[in-house]
């Protein structure tokens, strides 16, 4: 006999998974942010002064501790407002890994030097 009853089935996917859904959305939100950041301190000089938050590290102290504050103030306010739904997973998750991909993209200096 198996230990899978309907019952145990059901109970499974009736659980919802929007708390998932929104710590993965928020990941790909934190690493979009970053290459914003660093973009933005890169190639604004009054931004650049204000990102510098620690004088040794420069601006990347600022670029960092803002996009990890924004990256956890949106996966705090997805949670909030997902813990209690069941949401597609294969499109969150496709967002979230498009995003990645773009933070990733603007990363790199041929790319960012665009903007």
């Amino acid at each position: 006999m198996s230990d899978r009853s309907p019952s145990a089935s059901a109970a499974r996917e009736a659980r919802p998974n929007g708390a998932g859904a929104a710590a993965v959305l928020a990941a790909g939100i934190g690493s979009l942010l970053l290459a914003c950041f660093a973009i933005l301190a890169d190639q604004s000089a009054s931004i650049k002064s204000l990102m510098n938050f620690y004088k040794p590290t420069g601006p990347l102290s600022g670029v960092t501790t803002c996009a990890v504050v924004l990256w956890l103030a949106s996966w705090a306010g997805l949670h909030a407002s997902w813990r209690n739904r069941n949401l597609a997973m294969a499109r969150v998750s496709a967002i979230a890994f498009i995003l990645l991909l773009l933070g990733l993209l603007l990363t790199f200096p041929p790319v960012a030097d665009l903007f």
